[in-house]
């Protein structure tokens, strides 16, 4: 934006002067004509009176005092040139004044009648006279127009900095808020319309604070009040025979844990944004290691390709865990009890990973990962809460899915600041 304003201004500035000093140049051209053929008609003038009445001597001391910067002939009436030679020759001698152009200059030629006969006055205008001064008139009227078009330059790249340095840090603040910084606030500065867009801004990143502060609350509150009724199954579990109260009972503490776990992150006042990351390997390696037991209870055959280095994305540990336990829990979800499944974790060209979770089941349908969709009687929540995490770290979810299994991609982007 600023650097079309300056060039708006000096294109603008351009037309200004060019409408001003093109009609300047030539009036300046005109005026030193006129002056030189003034000074030329002067010289007539006064070479006239004498002419006609002087004598032949007095007539030729009379040139000697003329004009250098002209050249001043006399043809006398016996058709002889005093001192200097006219163009004129011989030829008859015009019956008026008259003014011959040619490219060397301009003539002027006088017929004066005597009373012996007509003599003829020539008064030669160089072409170097009727442009002297031009040259140095028209540089004068150039640099006076280099010097306003560098001033209105200046002016106008002032005047653009001014409208231009808010809108840059508006934008800065808009970046800030969507990488995850909601504490990032703009200062209104600048044009009226300008101030009122950072005020808008401002007043937008204050209520969306607001709704995020009230769903993590809620979100926590809703979890709280899952522990009345998990108490009341804890003692009911306490109740039951040694056999099956231990297995109840950590499945009982697994959910209680899982439930602290939605209250802290609901709690949690900042987001990691786009400089959260994590291992991919350590945290796919672990989530698998977690779901393997549950996997040979049901006869599940589980293959796991995993690099031998770590491979750095941008998505939190929790938010990444929570997306393979997704993904794996649709598997044990939606597939029959002994449906095999692999798990490989890949690199990404450009950087980052890529989860693949490959089942043998009957596939799934195209719109399970819409959120609220599930074919399953589930709250088709799991690859929604996947493609978001996928999403949020610059990659995507892919879904291939047919009659012979199921292969669900979660493509993760690098580190934030990498490429």
């Amino acid at each position: 934006m600023r650097r079309q304003i300056t060039l708006l201004v000096a294109a603008t500035t351009s037309v200004v002067l060019l409408a001003f000093l093109l009609p300047a140049a030539s009036l300046v051209a005109r005026v030193a004509e006129a002056r030189a053929l003034d000074a030329a008609r002067a010289q007539l003038q006064f070479l006239i009176p004498s002419v006609g009445l002087d004598d032949r001597a007095q007539v030729t001391a009379n040139l000697i005092g003329t004009s250098p910067d002209f050249t001043v002939a006399v043809r006398w009436t016996d058709d002889t040139w005093l001192e200097e030679t006219g163009a004129l020759g011989d030829r008859i001698a015009p019956a008026s004044p008259t003014v011959v152009e040619s490219d060397d200059g301009t003539r002027l030629v006088q017929p004066v009648r005597r009373i012996d006969g007509t003599a003829v006055i020539e008064v030669f205008v160089p072409a170097g006279q009727l442009r002297a001064g031009v040259t140095r008139t028209w540089l004068v009227l150039g640099g006076l127009g280099v010097v306003l078009l560098l001033l209105a330059l200046v002016v106008a790249d002032r005047l653009a900095r001014s409208l231009t340095r808010p809108v840059t840090d508006l934008a800065a603040t808009a970046h800030r808020l969507g990488s995850g910084d909601l504490t990032a606030r703009a200062t209104p500065a600048g044009p009226r319309e300008v101030r009122a867009v950072g005020t808008a801004v401002n007043r937008l990143a204050g209520r969306i604070d607001e709704l995020l502060v009230a769903e993590r609350e809620a979100a926590a509150d809703l979890a709280h009040r899952l522990r009345t009724p998990l108490t009341a199954l804890r003692l009911d579990v306490e109740g039951l025979a040694d056999a099956d109260r231990t297995r109840l009972l950590a499945d009982v503490d697994a959910v209680a844990q899982g439930i602290d776990e939605v209250i802290s992150e609901a709690r949690r006042p900042v987001r990691e944004g786009l400089g959260a990351g994590c291992d991919a390997t350590a945290v796919v390696g672990e989530r698998v290691h977690f779901w393997s037991v549950l996997a040979e209870e049901e006869g599940r055959a589980v293959t796991v390709d995993l690099p031998g280095v770590p491979l750095s994305v941008r998505v939190a540990a929790a938010d990444l865990g929570a997306a393979v336990d997704a993904l794996l829990g649709n598997v044990f979800s939606h597939t029959p009890d002994g449906t095999a499944f692999g798990v490989a974790v890949r690199p990404r060209d450009g950087g980052g990973a890529e989860v693949t979770v490959a089942d043998t089941g009957p596939g799934t349908e195209p719109t399970a990962v819409e959120r609220g969709s599930s074919g399953g009687g589930s709250t088709g929540l799991g690859l929604d809460i996947a493609r978001r995490t996928a999403e949020a770290s610059g990659g995507r979810l892919r879904i291939d899915s047919s009659p012979t299994g199921t292969t669900v991609s979660l493509e993760l982007g690098p580190p934030g600041g990498e490429t």
